[in-house]
């Protein structure tokens, strides 16, 4: 396999996850009775530009189907961090009722929604038509497309170029990074600003974070590596910020490479801690397999442990970051009866690979679990504080990465 920017042959590999099938290609009771497509789950690092890659196997329109269940609403942390972004983006840009506001990858009109409500013409952009009906509902205008450069340069032709392009969570899910970010390039005004928010390659690697690896996300980042694929591309990183979702990412502003605007200091401060963390070493990816290792391993013990000791263990959130979790351990549902999730959408379904029911969250009231392992880690305050009575019964909350705690 070649890098998916530079197309240097990539010889060495950050992590071996087995094989799994989609991390969101939930079960339904009727597939019971049939197999799951698995594909590998290897990771590979690029020693020319540094970038973090999946192995090529699995076509984007085979993971981002029709009914794709994922809906960013369902977080109300993360609701709060795309408020909190659009006032932010609205006074920083000077936006009003003459802009365009463009995201990639809209969803369910979770951040564009706060765009229409003060009166800021934007579209959305959005391939999976389950969430495209909700962005729609909101008063949305969506386009019910993949984004690349050729749905750029239509923008550009159609004059509808943005004043800001929106892309959160998405970078790291395209495969063609590079057909991807000319796009951007096609469909971004003169003067105008693009942000980028993607979960930071150096907290994955100084935090363990290898349940965020799964088939959706091509690419892991750096700044570093950003920096480069936007240069190839006629953009330019203007400033970044750390921001504290998924575990710890990065939000990038870019701008055409010709922009009169200077770089923020971040800009050379964020890189210089890339460089000090390693990122642009080989050996800072080698042993990160035997910590990986470790955590699978005192998860499956802990189970185990509690399975002997006649505990009851169930899980929360169906989350993809579980499934990875899951899959590469090896865990059925003689470990974990179950797990709750809060989105109706994924209730009476199946995960994949595990086949572990999904049930709504008062089933916990119903088996009064000794411990609730919660698996998307990012927001567990959230949803500790969501369902606290479990303390009622004695119950505690479990995470598995980046160690096993108990709370």
């Amino acid at each position: 396999m070649k890098c998916r920017h530079c197309a240097t042959p990539l010889q060495q590999t950050f992590v071996d996850l087995g094989t799994a099938p989609p991390s969101n290609a939930y079960v339904t009771e009727q597939d019971l009775t049939k197999p799951e497509t698995h594909y590998p789950l290897k990771v590979r690092v690029c020693h020319m530009c540094w970038l973090v890659q999946t192995e090529d196997y699995t076509q984007a329109d085979a993971l981002f189907t029709k009914d794709y269940a994922y809906f960013s609403s369902t977080s109300a942390s993360w609701l709060s961090h795309a408020a909190s972004y659009s006032d932010m983006a609205i006074q920083r840009f000077n936006l009003n009722d003459q802009s365009l506001v463009i995201e990639l990858a809209s969803n369910d009109g979770y951040l564009l929604k706060n765009f229409v409500a003060a009166g800021i013409p934007c579209l959305g952009i959005e391939p999976t038509a389950s969430t495209a009906d909700a962005a729609e509902a909101l008063g949305i205008s969506v386009l019910r497309e993949f984004f690349g450069h050729e749905m750029g340069k239509r923008l550009r032709t159609e004059g509808r170029q943005a004043d800001l392009i929106v892309g959160n969570n998405v970078y790291a899910h395209v495969p063609d990074i590079n057909d991807f970010t000319l796009g951007m390039k096609a469909a971004l005004k003169p003067g105008g600003t693009l942000t980028l928010e993607f979960p930071h390659l150096l907290r994955l690697l100084d935090q363990s974070q290898f349940d965020t690896i799964y088939h959706e996300h091509y690419s892991y980042l750096s700044l570093y590596t950003v920096g480069r694929i936007f240069s190839a591309c006629g953009l330019r990183i203007t400033d970044v910020e750390e921001i504290p979702t998924h575990g710890g990412s990065l939000r990038v502003y870019g701008c055409h490479a010709d922009d009169r605007r200077t770089d923020s200091e971040a800009v050379a401060q964020i890189l210089q801690v890339e460089a000090q963390g390693g990122l642009q070493d080989p050996q800072a990816y080698l042993n990160f397999q035997s910590r990986v290792d470790q955590i699978k391993d005192n998860f499956i013990q802990f189970l185990i442990e509690q399975k002997r000791a006649g505990k009851v263990v169930a899980a929360y959130g169906a989350a993809a970051k579980g499934n990875t979790l899951l899959n590469y351990a090896g865990i059925k549902p003689d470990l974990l009866p179950f797990v709750c999730d809060a989105a109706a959408y994924k209730q009476g379904k199946f995960l994949p690979g595990s086949r572990i029911p999904i049930l709504a969250p008062t089933a916990l009231r119903q088996a009064r679990p000794d411990y609730v392992v919660v698996f998307p880690w990012n927001i567990v305050e959230e949803i500790v504080n969501q369902n606290a009575y479990i303390r009622e019964w004695g119950g505690k909350f479990v995470t598995a990465v980046p160690s096993l705690e108990v709370r």
